[in-house]
């Protein structure tokens, strides 16, 4: 039978506070309840980063439960098995002594065992005439089940965790593989655009991941990743839409762009045979669809116009172009510069090149004058706004963490 009583450490090994939890934990066991012992072992093993435990310290374990008889850890019945170091060696695939007594110790530091040393420090048991176990002295293996829900939970987390950062890993590799090859094929084909430099970008990119990366390193890459294959793939549809407009008129541009012949205003008399008519003025891409940047990577870029939402945060579009309307106002930008703006670029595009400016809002002289030049830069196929979001997120100290 288990006496209950907390026992200290023989010789030298200290006694601490955690020692006595574990002690009074492990006889606090529900009444009757049982455990099959290899099944808390695989949760233990599989919650091994949780407990901060190396392999040598799980065939240990194994080890020391191959000595309890009973596939079944039960409460009420006496947990503790008594092997000595010569026989848990051997069973641990010959550890060394050293070794061993070390990773004893770690077991026990993670509270996966519980020491109930005799006078001596020997490990042994006593037992009354008919045969029953009176007392033992040796490792308790109580924590194993009071702890066996937990374990089982934490070898779950530890599992997601694990499926999560796999698939986060392969859906990088994908995204890296699409703009090495998007990126070959259009340098290959002679399709216009600054490749170049998008590929230092793609560059970039790749030299940043760590030799062992963390699952917010693959989630910080991959989003800037999927980032750069959209403005890819908007650039090689944009000349393809050129192309359709017009065979003769070939556009070079430098920037990624959506192609969108239609223009959102023309102001011109109402019959193109008035006196004073003016000829249609060309027509020309603009903005690339915002749908190609997530409200949360934008918000990331740009955190600021966050205080400007309604209660101070923002938590869908419509609240993003109300927060730009109260940033309007402040920065001194009239309201036919930004009526302009939104007629070519769009009014979510729009607002997203506001919250941008308002970022670096100390290095510009004349916000107004900026974003009519940026508005006549994107009338003419040459601004996007891409580059800008992901030049903000660079100078931010790199991709912040997802959320």
């Amino acid at each position: 039978m288990q006496s209950g009583n907390v026992t200290t450490p023989f010789g030298r090994r200290p006694m601490t506070l955690a020692l006595v939890r574990r002690q009074v934990a492990s006889v606090e066991i529900t009444p009757n309840k049982s455990a099959d012992k290899w099944k808390v072992f695989r949760d233990a093993c599989e919650a091994r980063p949780l407990l901060g435990l190396q392999d040598r310290a799980l065939a240990v374990l194994d080890a020391l439960l191959s000595f309890y008889p009973e596939t079944d850890l039960r409460q009420g019945k006496s947990l503790i098995v008594f092997p000595s170091n010569t026989q848990l060696s051997i069973r641990a695939h010959g550890i060394a002594g050293a070794t061993l007594r070390r990773h004893l110790a770690a077991l026990v530091d993670a509270g996966l065992i519980v020491r109930k040393d005799s006078a001596n420090g020997k490990r042994y048991v006593r037992k009354d005439r008919s045969g029953e176990v009176e007392d033992a002295f040796g490792f308790d293996l109580a924590p194993l089940l009071a702890r066996s829900e937990e374990l089982a939970q934490m070898a779950q987390q530890v599992a997601a965790e694990r499926t999560l950062f796999r698939r986060t890993k392969e859906a990088l590799t994908i995204r890296r593989r699409d703009a090495r090859k998007l990126i070959s094929a259009a340098i290959e084909e002679g399709a216009s655009g600054d490749w170049g430099k998008i590929e230092a970008v793609y560059l970039a990119l790749v030299a940043r991941m760590p030799r062992s990366p963390s699952i917010h390193d693959l989630k910080a890459l991959l989003e800037e990743m999927e980032l750069l294959c959209a403005e890819i793939v908007n650039q090689l549809e944009d000349q393809q839409n050129s192309q359709n407009m017009s065979s003769n008129d070939a556009r070079f541009e430098r920037h990624i762009q959506n192609s969108n012949p239609e223009s959102p205003n023309e102001f011109e008399p109402s019959s193109r045979k008035e006196l004073g008519a003016k000829p249609e003025p060309e027509k020309r891409p603009t903005a690339e669809p915002l749908k190609a940047f997530p409200l949360a990577m934008v918000l990331r870029a740009c955190p600021e116009i966050g205080l400007y939402g309604q209660s101070g945060e923002i938590s869908n579009w419509r609240d993003f172009m109300a927060a730009a309307v109260v940033v309007r106002s402040m920065l001194g930008i009239s309201p036919s510069a930004y009526q302009d703006a939104c007629d070519v670029m769009g009014p979510e595009n729009a607002a997203v090149a506001l919250a941008c400016m308002l970022e670096r809002a100390g290095h510009i002289n004349s916000a107004g004058g900026y974003l009519r030049d940026l508005t006549s830069k994107a009338r003419r196929g040459e601004f996007s706004l891409g580059p800008m979001l992901m030049a903000l997120l660079r100078g931010a100290g790199g991709m912040r963490n997802a959320g």
